[in-house]
């Protein structure tokens, strides 16, 4: 038989030494946003102590980004509602950034009565210092990978920006073509002169040939003084030429004379003037292909293809997803001063399902949308836009994990693509043929 025991309330003594003991940081507030409270972790976390918080407004001790934007202490204090895990950052007493979540509450005497707020706060610098030490294990330049494919271009990175010749980058649209250009500029020993972009297939070759080569006063009408072209503007630095392959034989051949030569004339010019270089091409075409339909210069194939680069769609390198993602949650949260947390569980499900026609380019821009319609917290699937839902395949199993799924989906992909043939299948995916065995059978995969 059990017998029923009496509870007896914690005595205000006893509260107060469990509110010294506990590791986050609690502190509240009066009606005047007065602080009346400031526990031991508070102190710790901030570097102000207790003697100097109370009785000081509460934005001059935290000096938050949350004060001056979304005080979720005061939308408690004017909504009489909690909030749970809003993030954000404090300036301690040394004036570091302390990255913080933050929950609050009304403050409730024992009467019932409202007599102010309280607020509870965990650091979460270690957690951050982790993320970073991690994100940088993959992350070249502003390019974040942990694909096997990526590590490899990763690693020789430095030693193609060490050299000065020609790189062709090849990738379907949205893939981060540009970002590599720039992450080998900034790399190399022209990182302090120019790096200009120039998109190939937006111009026609009159303006393309005035916009790289400038022109002089009296080359065609409206010509009214010199204009530098870019290949003068960009000298000692980089030029990238975007989308080469739509660009006509006429205007290739002036380009040939650039890389061969390290020269060109400008419209209307008599001589010749010299240019130092160097010059990053890509392309969302196969160049081999036109080259054998004559579409595209064989000499000028091999000039601009000394190094080449293929960058892989996003559908090869799923396991990319949730570092992207959190990369450009980080970007936007910044940029437009909210706190999105991250992404809710069945969003991730619908990325992994999702082939992504458009790559990386595809998946920042449907982050901000969610982030149009997601003012906090976590986005949902009713954030995203219409053409992504959850498959009913992966609906019925919400517990998977995502992440599993997209590895199962990438072997299952590339032994598919290569009949089956698990050596090909190892080489295709970038990996040992052991290593996609031991995988293989971890996720159990049935071939």
């Amino acid at each position: 038989m059990i017998h029923k025991k009496t509870l007896v309330p914690l005595s205000e003594d006893t509260t107060k030494v469990i509110l010294e003991s506990i590791s986050d940081g609690v502190f509240t507030i009066d009606y005047n946003w007065g602080i009346t409270s400031f526990n031991r972790a508070a102190e710790e976390i901030t570097g102000i102590s207790r003697k100097d918080a109370i009785g000081r407004h509460c934005w001059e001790v935290f000096r938050s980004n949350m004060c001056e934007e979304d005080c979720a202490l005061k939308r408690t204090m004017e909504e009489g509602r909690p909030f749970i895990n809003s993030s954000g950052y404090i300036i301690n007493r040394e004036k570091k950034k302390i990255p913080i979540t933050a929950s609050t509450s009304l403050l409730i005497n024992k009467n019932g009565d409202i007599i102010g707020g309280i607020e509870t706060f965990r650091d979460h610098s270690l957690v951050e210092q982790l993320r970073k030490e991690l994100s940088t294990k993959f992350k070249v330049d502003d390019i974040v990978s942990s694909s096997n494919t990526m590590k490899k271009i990763f690693n020789i990175l430095p030693q193609v920006s060490d050299s000065d010749s020609s790189v062709l980058i090849e990738g379907e649209t949205g893939t981060g073509k540009e970002l590599f250009a720039r992450a080998i500029h900034n790399m190399s020993h022209r990182e302090k002169k120019p790096f200009i972009a120039i998109n190939c297939g937006a111009l026609p070759d009159t303006l393309l040939e005035s916009e790289l080569f400038g022109y002089k006063k009296g080359a065609f009408t409206n010509a009214m003084t010199d204009k530098p072209g870019q290949f003068a503007l960009a000298d000692g630095g980089t030029i990238f030429l975007d989308e080469i392959g739509d660009t006509s034989p006429a205007f290739q051949v002036s380009l040939l004379r650039v890389l061969q030569e390290h020269e060109f004339t400008p419209l209307g010019a008599l001589k010749q003037e010299k240019t130092n270089i160097r010059i990053i091409a890509a392309t969302n075409k196969e160049l081999s292909d036109l080259v054998s339909q004559n579409q595209f210069r064989q000499d000028l194939y091999y000039r601009i293809n000394v190094i080449r680069l293929s960058l892989p769609p996003l559908r090869h390198r799923m396991e990319d997803i949730p570092l992207l993602v959190d990369r450009f949650i980080q970007k936007m949260n910044a940029r437009q001063g909210k706190f999105i947390q991250g992404i809710d569980k069945k969003v991730l499900q619908s990325f992994m399902s999702h082939d992504f026609p458009g790559n990386i380019r595809e998946l920042e821009n449907i982050i901000e949308h969610a982030f149009v319609l997601c003012s906090e917290g976590y986005i949902k699937l009713n954030h995203l836009p219409g053409f992504l839902s959850l498959p009913s395949s992966i609906n019925e199993g919400v517990d998977k994990d995502p992440v599993q799924s997209a590895q199962i989906k990438l072997i299952t992909d590339a032994l598919a693509r290569n009949n089956y043939n698990r050596s090909a299948a190892a080489k295709d995916l970038g990996i040992h043929k052991s290593t996609l065995f031991r995988r293989i059978k971890k996720l159990g995969i049935s071939l």
